[in-house]
């Protein structure tokens, strides 16, 4: 009696990643320092790596730690300002710089201030609701041990000393309050993101594709998946199969997640708005200011749209921008079509955009007023936050596009979501990342939380468990409730990462 021949399975790659940007720079640095032999192609349909939301003039480039972001921080209808999203953001953050450190330690990443720079985070509100607002927001967070060192001050000649050009010729008499971290940072997630995929694609088994578009997604009998992938440059097509997928294509994760036909990712949908910017041109006002001050965002306004003004260090010289801006495009990517969001809508999702769409008609009224806006309205926004700015000091610049998520609701029928989303197949083959802000910034702990959807068993192995503590010491705690480890983890990758503001012990 003659045995069946088992059949070999053949892959091109373990892991397909898609989409050059922080995301899956992240993600293939982490598997290939837990699994050196895993095989890695990563694909990406522009000429270059952080192009689009990952780029320093896209938007992404805060270092979202929450210390000064007030949409973090809702207050609710009672009047209690709610701090639990900013205490996990600070915390995601953290394990986001102990995935840097163990980088630079490792010699990975070169010198850590081509991305990474200590710059003050503040908060900066006037009016007598909004002073109230701060004022508790502050207390709430001083009870946790990331917050600690914040400070609060309502005096103006204190306010003055932190941020003299946001004080310059501004009215006396209207209530003031600001708060400070001297802990905050501006991060350059492109050059990071560059110099990660300059080491990944050096390692053995990896190789890194640009100008290559995916067109088909398609699981295989045998549970692998068959990705369709065309040479933009050349006009050829071939088909890659893997074991896994990771969709980090930033606003063309939705159209991408669709093709995929999982069941995990019917229903969802995606919300697109644009940006823009007010960035000065006049070095000698560059030079006056050294912070990243928000403000409070407009009734119905995206998070992305929180007024800031923002100190940031680029290619290695300081810039200051304001804004950003809202507006509306159809499209889902900087680079992308007109045709993104129609195309996007699909008989599993129409009902939950539609509901969306219905419970968030304020949000559509503040694109509106914001594509409407003249040269002179948005001066006018600059000038509140800097009343000294003379207009021929400032220039107009295209930010990034955000695609907010859409998702299924039972109660509301659907609901716009300000956040990222980590949408997997149960099997854990594939998985997608959807929507917007902190996501750059805490990248690392949603692509550790992708591991545990999708490489649960290995994750689980004594050789993982140890590798992924030496990259992140504090894996499974919870910085918040441990003030000496919180101390101890802040100094230590402050010290690797040539930042100066070290926490007392």
């Amino acid at each position: 009696m003659s045995r069946k021949r088992k059949t070999v399975v053949e892959t091109d790659a373990d892991v397909i990643l898609i989409g050059a940007g922080i995301m899956s720079a992240t993600l293939g640095l982490i598997l290939k320092e837990l699994e050196p032999s895993l095989s890695i192609e990563i694909y990406e349909r522009l000429d270059i790596a952080a192009a689009e939301s990952s780029d320093a003039w896209n938007n992404a480039g805060t270092g979202h730690s929450a210390f000064c972001e007030l949409n973090y921080t809702p207050q609710k209808k009672n009047g209690v300002v709610d701090v639990k999203k900013a205490i996990h953001i600070a915390e995601s953050f953290e394990v986001s710089k102990q995935f840097w450190t163990y980088l630079v330690e490792k010699n990975i990443l070169s010198d850590p201030q081509l991305f990474i720079k200590n710059i003050p985070h503040l908060s900066f509100v006037w009016g007598k609701d909004n002073v109230s607002f701060l004022k508790k927001r502050y207390k709430n967070l001083k009870e946790c041990n990331l917050f600690q060192d914040m400070e609060y001050a309502e005096d103006p000649a204190k306010i003055a000393e932190w941020i003299p050009l946001v004080m310059k010729d501004r009215a006396a008499g209207e209530p003031l309050a600001a708060t400070k971290m001297d802990l905050g940072t501006d991060v350059n997630f492109g050059s990071l993101t560059r110099e990660m995929f300059s080491y990944l694609s050096k390692q053995e088994n990896v190789s890194l594709f640009f100008n290559h578009e995916i067109r088909e997604l398609d699981k295989e009998k045998n549970g692998n998946w068959a990705v369709k992938v065309k040479d933009l440059a050349t006009g050829k097509k071939r088909k890659r199969f893997a074991k896994f997928v990771f969709i980090g294509a930033g606003g063309g994760s939705l159209p991408l997640l669709e093709k995929s036909n999982i069941p995990e990712g019917k229903g969802f949908g995606g919300f697109p708005v644009s940006g823009q910017w007010l960035k000065c041109t006049n070095e000698e006002v560059i030079a006056q200011h050294h912070a990243k001050v928000y403000g409070k965002a407009a009734v119905g306004a995206p998070p992305m749209s929180v007024p800031h003004l923002d100190t940031r260090i680029i290619n290695g010289r300081q810039a200051l921008l304001f804004g950003p801006y809202a507006g509306f495009s159809t499209k889902f990517l900087k680079h992308g079509s007109f045709l993104d969001l129609p195309l996007s809508i699909k008989f599993n999702n129409i009902r939950p955009m539609i509901a969306a769409g219905l419970h968030n008609l304020d949000l559509t009224k503040y694109l509106i007023e914001q594509v409407r806006q003249s040269p002179e309205d948005r001066f006018a926004a600059l000038k509140e936050y800097l009343p000294s700015a003379k207009i021929e000091d400032w220039a107009l610049e295209t930010a990034g596009q955000r695609v907010q998520v859409i998702k299924k609701d039972e109660k509301e029928g659907g609901i716009l979501e300000f956040g990222t989303e980590v949408v997997s197949a149960a099997d854990g083959s594939i998985a997608a990342l959807l929507g917007a802000s902190p996501g750059a910034s805490t990248a690392v702990s949603i692509m550790l939380d992708l591991l545990d959807r999708c490489f649960k068993t290995k994750l689980q192995t004594a050789e993982w468990q140890t590798k992924i503590r030496a990259m992140i010491p504090t894996y499974g705690e919870k910085l918040a409730e441990n003030d000496e480890l919180c101390k101890e983890t802040r100094n230590r990758t402050s010290a690797v990462l040539k930042l100066t503001s070290l926490v007392e012990s």
